[in-house]
């Protein structure tokens, strides 16, 4: 793994970081948006329990949200 940190160099390890960033972001964006839907779809089913917490946990996963993980 050195070796290859040294034949690519710093600043090409740091994009190939930063790339992993984008894609988890857009990856988790396109979650919340799923969930989110899901949550109006059923409160238009008027299943407003599942359609509260799908919304929710739709926000909490988006770009802007809360992350689990740190």
């Amino acid at each position: 793994m050195f070796r290859e940190a040294e034949e690519k160099g710093t600043l090409n390890l740091l994009a190939m970081g930063a790339g992993k960033r984008n894609i988890m972001g857009t990856i988790l964006w396109i979650l919340a948006v799923i969930l989110v839907v899901s949550g109006i779809v059923a409160l238009v089913r008027r299943q407003f329990l599942w359609g509260i917490i799908l919304i929710v946990v739709g926000l909490l996963v988006g770009p802007g949200g809360v992350s689990l993980f740190t």
